[in-house]
């Protein structure tokens, strides 16, 4: 009995029997193994104590066990009856030191587990809140950090403190990245609400339930607002197209894809009524050929008919657009918007105004007086004045004439005629010009009904000067004559 209250002594950890013993050799190092155990443990963390250390800390306490329990086979101690009589049952007690620790440590290590899954936890709490205001691409890799957190600790270690909190964490989630949509800020919330639909895609679905299904709604609604709002705005981000074409391949049936159709018809419908005297009809038709090119990239056949409308309307606004040119002095751009016109719609029925009022625009851009009202939509019946033009110049001539009626004609060049001196050098009312035989001159015949007219002479491939190259002129028309106009061209020193 009494080694075996030494050796049982000795297991404990705490070297008791070799006290009993005074072998205080032996419990010194009892006490060095258990200290050395304690530093290793304490305190607490998730890792626990390494395997070696527990299997080195047994080994020697099996070793004072076996060497106390040899030595009280023939040590006699030094204690009387009655204590000799409790050592066994002390010993006893004694084992549930180690055992009563090892709970006590496994209570503490499951503790430090705890607090490393919360801390885990916080984290990626921390990673979302750090995206809050951010665009969502550039928080996206902070969103997906945390939400690989999420995932593990909610399935993984469900059980935990951390893991139950995991389904608050999602809704905290999804109402955060909602923000935007919640603002109707529509164009920022299709990212995000985008992102939180597709989770059933790649995260646990059990823990996301119905989460996903509810963003259907505002999806489909942020889809339709980003991209009507886009409508016939140039350089739009995203462009009109890309939300309406997202809204309709991914939510075909919604009531926001019925609604598609009928606000891009009232869009056009707008600018085209913004048309009829409107103060800026060029922007106008910008805007409607941004409608235009957002068309041609919804690919569904129910937009064929806004498509129509679409182009009756910039038809209708690149005249309008020219004709406010005119009238605003901008002759370069009013001749450039109608000479595209005339060209574009040729079959169009103010083709031929479009081009009366191109060719006034170019003289107008040389004589400003020619611009002061638009050419007439139809020239004045009555009767017409003979006015024969001849070219007396090298190269080609084109005579623009603007007036009681508009045009131009182009004559072919004099094979034989020259450059007169400039008037610089001579006076110009001595410049013989078209005096040699009528054959010698190609020449044309306008038939000009009375009135005032602007003339721009515009010579091809000459070589000379600005001034012999281009030269405008007036005339008055008066009924009853009979009229001779002769084109040449002056030289500088």
């Amino acid at each position: 009995m009494q080694a075996a209250a030494i050796g049982l002594l000795n297991l404990s950890g705490l070297g008791l029997g070799y006290v009993l013993l005074r072998h205080w050799v032996g419990a010194a190092l009892c006490w060095l193994a258990t200290v050395a155990l304690l530093v290793v443990a304490l305190p607490a963390d998730v890792d626990g104590v390494p395997v070696g250390v527990l299997v080195g800390y047994g080994v020697v306490l099996l070793a004072a066990a076996a060497d106390g329990f040899r030595r009280g086979l023939r040590a006699t101690l030094r204690i009387g009856a009655g204590l000799r009589r409790l050592a066994l049952p002390l010993a006893l007690v004694l084992l549930a030191v180690p055992a009563g620790g090892s709970l006590a440590y496994g209570a503490a290590r499951d503790e430090a587990k705890e607090e490393a899954l919360l801390a885990r936890l916080a984290t990626a709490d921390e990673r979302v809140k750090s995206g809050e205001g951010l665009l969502f691409e550039r928080a996206e890799p902070l969103y997906r950090l945390a939400l690989d957190t999420y995932q593990d600790l909610g399935t993984e270690h469900a059980g935990s403190r951390a893991g139950k909190l995991v389904p608050a964490r999602l809704d905290a989630y999804y109402a955060q990245l909602s923000t935007p949509y919640a603002k109707k800020d529509y164009c920022k919330a299709v990212a995000p609400l985008t992102h939180l639909r597709g989770l059933s895609g790649t995260f646990d679905k059990e823990l996301l339930g119905s989460r996903p299904a509810k963003t259907d709604e505002p999806l489909a609604e942020s889809l339709y607002a980003c991209g009507t709002a886009a409508l016939g705005v140039q350089a739009a981000d995203p462009p009109a197209e890309t939300s309406l074409n997202a809204l309709l391949d991914t939510f075909p049936k919604s009531a926001q894809a019925t609604r598609v159709e009928p606000a891009v018809r009232e869009a056009i419908k707008k600018r085209s009524a913004a048309l009829d005297g409107g103060a800026t009809p060029c922007d106008t038709v910008l805007e409607v050929r941004a409608i235009r090119t957002s068309l041609d990239s919804l690919t569904d056949a129910v937009f064929l008919g806004a498509a129509r409308e679409a182009v009756a309307t910039i038809e209708k606004g690149e005249f309008a657009c020219g004709t406010s040119q005119f009238r605003s002095k901008d002759f370069g751009d009013a001749a450039t918007t109608m000479t595209r016109f005339a060209k574009d719609y040729p079959t169009s029925s103010k083709a031929a105004h479009a081009r009366s009022i191109a060719i006034a625009a170019e003289i107008a851009d040389e004589e400003p007086e020619a611009g002061k009202s638009l050419p007439p939509v139809k020239a004045p019946g009555g009767a017409r004045m003979v006015m024969v033009v001849s070219n007396d110049g090298p190269g080609a001539v084109d005579l623009l004439y603007t007036g009681p009626t508009t045009g131009k004609i182009t004559l072919n060049a004099c094979a034989t005629c020259t450059k007169y001196p400039s008037s610089v050098f001579l006076d110009p009312k001595k410049i013989k010009a078209c005096t040699g035989p009528a054959s010698k001159y190609p020449k044309a015949t306008l038939q000009l009904p009375a009135g005032n007219y602007h003339f721009l002479q515009k010579r091809v491939g000459t070589g000379t000067s600005a001034a012999g190259d281009t030269k405008t002129s007036k005339a008055k028309i008066e009924s009853g004559y009979s009229y001779t106009n002769c084109l040449y061209v002056t030289s500088g020193f």
